[in-house]
């Protein structure tokens, strides 16, 4: 028999018993078709793989296009060559702008090497439209239609715990129910941080049975020994939670995900970089490449996948040094990813492209009218290493008829942006800009609202203006002039741009978002999610303070003096 190609010599991942076996693999049609000791067969290609590691190609399933900040053609041609072969999408980000349209929208585009499958968005808006304002919902009968996709393989993360748990008739308990009517198996992901116990119990019991959240040595043992997955997710990889996964063997219980990697660290790497980290953090390699590789596929039912065996899609990888997880090369379908075209950039409807419908701010209003000396007021104070904040309470001077917040404080105002209902809020931010400037951005998860964060209220009116001239992305201003940009003109979230492209200008605006002294792993992620009211403890949207883990609003002054 002629084969497409023959890989010859390689030391093959054998995915079932964890080890390299010194093999010969045949393809045909894009199928691992033969493996042996010796094919004596002839093939149209033959490729020596002496000292190489042959193992599949890299499955994440559970990651947000968006949160590159670029659109799904762009993704693919990057990702792959980092030896990242399919994925399993949450487009939770532009459904929240766009609804249905926008979900519609990604699924109608099927050009693209990197084979893309999605999780349907759950939480639409992620808590309910009184505590948060977005462009679209997602209903129980949307997510009815969304299950005739074959695409779609999971129900993307659930986050509103509250309704699933103690609310019968809300839209995330119909979701659940529908899912689990019209197609049983499906997986259905879960957002449930810092929850544990009898809630987290509650939370499997509605058939919630994967969490990605940041875990810790105790979140990690419950969570598993109730029957729950774990994706983990570079936050996760702490040396306390990786030695807690090695010590106990939990390799059948987790997977690696990248859930967001915005397109400055895309430039640098992705899921590849996870299984490098572990690999240093002393995972075996053989375990570290399974849970990036046979567990995830595992985990969304994609039986095509995810192991060199017969019968499977030849995705897969060689590398040149397996301690260090060195690539050598890339393989999609048994096609040398520089082999393959490149994909036909995405289109949008017109409407994509002009979608912030908001007012332009003055310097006035970011002005806060008081009454007394002092009033007592909820502040949110970052959490350097995580997207939490805690919740703080501390008297705040009022001077002139006004809260007096520059003394202390970053001022964080939320302004609605579809034109629905001209909503806006403020907040207290402790530990944020330490000197005169601002940052306005349509990239506040999950709603999308426009967020400025500043210390200075004509720099605030200026990042704003901006940012709606720009039609969506990122503005940074200091001392009353704006040091950079990031164009995300698509929903106002996502560009048509190259990565590296828009890698540099999101570099730039870190940069200049660290001199105005914000310090934290990551500052993009971090002041995006001072609005995404599902994440501990105390998050800003367009209609208020919101204690997350009650779902309740706070006003922001508690009492004046």
């Amino acid at each position: 028999m002629q084969y497409d190609m023959i890989v010859r010599h390689a030391r093959v991942f054998d995915s079932f018993r964890k080890c390299f076996v010194s093999k010969d693999v045949a393809i045909q049609n894009g199928v691992f078709a033969h493996i042996a000791d010796h094919i004596d067969a002839v093939a149209a290609k033959e490729l020596d793989a002496s000292d190489t590691w042959m193992i599949p190609g890299l499955v994440d399933i559970h990651m947000h296009i968006e949160s590159s900040m670029s659109i799904p053609s762009r993704f693919s041609d990057c990702v792959m060559q980092y030896g990242v072969t399919s994925v399993v999408a949450d487009p939770h980000e532009m459904a929240n702008v766009f609804g249905m349209e926008g979900i519609l929208t990604y699924l109608s585009n099927e050009e693209t090497s990197l084979d893309i499958f999605y999780g349907i968005p759950s939480s639409v808006p992620s808590t309910n439209e009184h505590l948060e304002t977005t462009g679209g919902c997602i209903d129980a009968q949307d997510v009815a239609q969304l299950l005739r996709y074959p695409r779609v393989v999971c129900l993307g993360e659930v986050m509103n715990f509250h309704d699933v748990c103690y609310e019968p008739n809300s839209i995330s308990a119909q979701i659940i129910k529908t899912c689990k009517k019209e197609r049983f198996d499906l997986p259905l992901e879960g957002h449930c941080p810092k929850i544990s116990g009898e809630q987290l119990d509650a939370f499997l019991a509605a058939g919630i049975s994967a969490d990605h959240t940041q875990q810790s040595k105790a979140s990690v043992l419950e969570k598993v020994s109730k029957g729950m997955f774990l994706e983990i997710q570079r936050k996760s990889m702490t040396p306390e939670v990786m030695q807690t996964l090695i010590d106990h063997e939990l390799y059948e219980y987790f997977a690696f995900v990248s859930d967001d990697v915005m397109a400055d660290a895309l430039c640098q790497g992705h899921l590849n970089r996870l299984v490098q980290l572990a690999i240093q953090m002393g995972m075996k390699p053989e375990w570290a490449i399974y849970c990036s590789t046979f567990t995830s596929a595992r985990r969304m039912h994609l039986e095509d996948r995810g192991a060199i065996v017969p019968g499977r899609i030849a995705d897969f990888i060689l590398l040149s040094d397996l301690q260090q997880f060195t690539i050598q090369s890339v393989y999609k379908r048994g096609i040398h990813v520089q082999d393959l075209p490149k994909a036909k950039e995405m289109k949008f409807p017109a409407h994509f492209y002009h979608s912030l419908h908001c007012e332009k701010a003055n310097a006035q209003d970011f002005t806060i009218a008081a009454q007394g000396e002092q009033a007592l007021c909820n502040i949110m104070e970052i959490e350097a290493h995580s997207t939490f904040t805690k919740h703080i309470q501390e008297w705040v001077d009022v001077r002139q008829g006004n809260l007096h917040w520059q003394q202390n404080y970053t001022l964080a105002c939320v302004m609605e942006r579809y034109g629905k209902r001209g909503t806006k809020a403020f907040g207290f931010v402790k530990g944020a800009f330490h000197s005169r400037g601002a940052i306005a951005t349509s990239w506040a998860h999950d709603h999308h609202n426009i967020l400025i964060l500043g210390t200075h209220e004509e720099d605030m009116a200026l990042a704003q203006q901006t940012l709606l001239e720009m039609q969506g992305g990122y503005v940074v201003v200091r001392n009353g002039t704006v040091t950079a940009r990031v164009y995300l003109e698509i929903g106002g979230i996502v560009s048509g741009a190259e990565i590296s492209v828009l890698g540099a200008q999101l570099a730039q605006a870190k940069a200049e978002i660290e001199e105005l002294g914000y310090v934290h792993d990551n500052v993009i992620m971090s002041i995006s999610t001072l609005s995404l009211p599902v994440s501990p403890q105390l998050k800003l949207t367009d209609r208020g303070l919101i204690m997350t883990k009650e779902q309740r609003l706070i006003p922001l002054v508690e009492e004046w003096r």
